[in-house]
Formats: C-alpha cells, sequence, structure tokens
C-alpha cells in the first residue's frame, strides 16, 4: 500500500510532464522520466522529514525532493504524506504553489 496521496494538482503536473517530454523526446524519455519521478515519490513517503524546506519558494509548512530537474512539493504533517505538486525546476516555483494552494 502507498503511503502517500497524490493531489490532483500533482496528477495534472505529471500529466503535463508526460506530454512536455513526448513532445520534446519522444515516448522512451517520458516514460524513463516518469518512471524515475514516481519511484521517487516514495522517498518521502518513507522519510517525510528528509526533504528539504524552501522558504525562498514559499512559507507554507512544505518539504521539498529533487529528482533531475523537478520539484516534488509535499506535506509532510500530513498521514499518508500529500503530494501536492511536481514542478520543474525553472518555472515559477512560487506562482504556481501559491495558485495552487488558493
Amino acid at each position: 500500500m502507498r503511503r502517500y496521496l497524490i493531489t490532483s494538482n500533482a496528477e495534472q503536473d505529471l500529466d503535463e510532464i508526460k506530454a512536455y517530454l513526448v513532445r520534446q523526446g519522444g515516448k522512451r524519455v517520458a516514460q524513463r522520466v516518469l518512471r524515475e519521478i514516481r519511484e521517487a515519490l516514495r522517498f518521502p513517503a518513507a522519510s517525510p522529514e528528509a526533504g528539504h524546506r524552501r522558504e525562498d519558494l514559499t512559507d507554507a509548512p512544505l518539504k521539498f525532493w529533487a529528482v533531475f530537474s523537478y520539484l516534488i512539493a509535499y506535506d509532510p504533517a500530513k498521514r499518508p504524506i500529500e503530494i501536492l505538486n511536481v514542478i520543474h525546476g525553472s518555472r515559477d516555483v512560487p506562482g504556481i504553489l501559491q495558485e495552487d494552494r488558493g
């Protein structure tokens, strides 16, 4: 059983990442990157406090875990932890987090 919950925002992020990677690098590249991201979700689920706070990105009590150039944003206080977003580091991470948190 998974020890994390993927929010609809994070699922949408993963769909957008897949579509972008298919356009840019092809289906095999997209599959590889998405597989690595999905495998990386297990680490913060097993060790919620291991991620990093990023006060430069948000005041919310979120933690971040990086895989490739993507940041997995999660709430370590929730049980199971909530994966809130998966965002490429070159994007407007603070803006996306603020928009998605309402």
